[in-house]
């Protein structure tokens, strides 16, 4: 179950929303106050308790693309039944609107609308090019939106941040697609690669790596991030490695190379918010 669920992603995602809210939403708080809110983690555990359900559901509409594109992990998911899986998935869905009710009814309305968007990107969307991109890529940041509008902080950089993890995010989708192309051929699925062919993925991946330049520039040399700029700039050689392999890449196993190169600029992001300003954190204290 907990490979079903990526409880290894999940435990990322709880420690982007805690080091986003500290660092970057709430710095101008006292750090026990964040630290210490109930309502953040009530916040967060509800999210927390979605994406694994979002997970869930995923995995039973892709159990036969699975065993195609991951016959390993397949293996090992479908060691819980489909029957189990479901109710997990209600049980999580369920436990997350309880929690979101004692925060507040915006917050009940937000991971409700959450809940159906997730099953509806897995039932539908998925299959389709760029909705399914997009939609995905959506769905993967806006936990943060929740703990954003809980905060209502609007800064400008705070977007910025957003734009910029939201065209990694989109890259990342668009490059799992050419990683599992296979499978999707045999599901008809219609994502970009199947419908346009892998050089039209490519020149986009291009397209999006350009794009996402302009965020990184922005925050180098408009914003004040800290020691954070040096995350910005290994991403920035990343990225340029990243193209570099693109070009090349014609198998299953260079496409999941360029996809750990996208999922370790994410992870590296998350870690790197402690870099931001160590000092402002330390005179919360």
């Amino acid at each position: 179950m907990f490979s079903v669920v990526r409880g290894y992603n999940i435990l990322i995602i709880v420690i982007a929303q805690y080091l986003t809210a500290v660092y970057i939403l709430a710095y101008n708080k006292p750090l026990k106050t964040v630290v210490y809110d109930v309502n953040l983690l009530l916040l967060v555990l509800a999210s927390a308790a979605v994406i694994a359900a979002g997970y869930i559901i995923n995995n039973f509409y892709d159990s036969e693309k699975d065993l195609i594109n991951r016959p390993l992990k397949s293996k090992l998911d479908r060691l819980v039944s489909q029957n189990t899986k479901l109710s997990f998935y209600f049980v999580l869905n369920f436990i997350a609107v309880i929690m979101a009710s004692y925060v507040a009814f915006p917050a009940v309305v937000f991971f409700s609308v959450y809940i159906f968007s997730i099953w509806f990107y897995s039932h539908k969307l998925k299959k389709l090019p760029f909705i399914g991109n997009l939609t995905s890529a959506v769905l993967t940041i806006l936990p943060f939106f929740a703990i954003f509008m809980y905060y209502k902080n609007f800064e400008t950089v705070i977007f910025v941040h957003a734009v910029f993890l939201f065209l990694i995010i989109a890259m990342r989708e668009l490059t799992k697609d050419l990683e599992n192309i296979k499978g999707d051929i045999a599901q008809n699925y219609s994502t970009i690669p199947v419908v346009y062919g892998e050089h039209v993925s490519k020149v986009m991946l291009t397209i999006l790596v350009l794009i996402t330049l302009l965020p990184m520039y922005l925050l180098l040399f408009c914003f004040e991030v800290g020691h954070m700029c040096v995350f910005f700039y290994l991403s920035s050689c990343l990225l340029v490695l990243f193209l570099a392999l693109l070009w090349q890449s014609k198998t299953k196993m260079h496409y999941l190379i360029l996809h750990n190169i996208l999922k370790f600029i994410i992870l590296a992001g998350v870690f790197s918010i402690l870099l931001l300003d160590v000092t402002v954190i330390l005179n919360r204290f």
